[in-house]
């Protein structure tokens, strides 16, 4: 009796645990920290990235401003190796998934400078891409997932606006060879686009504000 008696009490005092996970209430992940997160972006990061996370070298991204969610999947995926990058493997290689969110969330309380397009030639083509697509290749455009102003959506598509054109064609290049590969969507893409068409859209997207 005293055995089924401990048993009952035990059933009743966990049930209120089971009832809120059942209802959907189960432990959050803490708050991130942004004092850790710029402290570890200063350590890590600010070399190549800026201190505020605009880099000033083309050929490394802006991190400034960018949705959170985009940027801790990215440093995942560097660390895990897929996404293939020798660089950045070993500095996410040194994060656990609380710096990745420490860093990311200081970044996106960054503001953002605009950058600018350099090519007048081609903005009109990358303008007419970005905003409209291909059609007769079955081209989409760029704005129906990054937005027309190149803000992304958060959690699902990365902010685009001025970013580094030079940074910008070299992914879409390495989509449309494969080296880069955790984007199935953007590899289609960049499948179908040629050089001119990746030089021009990418020279627009410098210049979204």
């Amino acid at each position: 009796m005293k055995l089924l008696a401990s048993l009952l009490t035990a059933a009743i005092l966990a049930a209120p645990v089971f009832s809120a996970y059942a209802a959907g209430d189960a432990p959050k992940a803490a708050k991130p920290d942004l004092v850790k997160g710029e402290a570890s972006f200063t350590a890590v990061c600010a070399a190549c990235h800026g201190a505020d996370g605009n880099s000033a070298i083309a050929a490394n991204p802006k991190l400034s401003q960018q949705h959170p969610e985009y940027l801790v999947k990215q440093l995942q995926e560097f660390k895990s190796g897929k996404r293939n990058n020798a660089v950045m493997k070993g500095f996410a290689a040194a994060l656990s998934d609380d710096d990745m969110r420490n860093i990311s969330y200081w970044l996106v309380s960054k503001p953002a400078k605009a950058g600018f397009a350099k090519d007048k030639d081609l903005v009109a083509l990358g303008e007419r891409i970005y905003r409209g697509g291909i059609a007769d290749r079955n081209i989409a455009a760029c704005a129906g997932c990054h937005s027309p102003n190149g803000a992304g959506i958060p959690a699902q598509y990365p902010r685009l606006a001025g970013q580094h054109a030079d940074y910008t064609a070299a992914q879409l290049n390495m989509f449309r060879d494969g080296s880069r590969a955790n984007s199935v969507q953007m590899t289609q893409v960049a499948a179908k686009l040629n050089d001119k068409e990746i030089k021009a859209v990418s020279d627009y997207i410098a210049g979204l504000r």
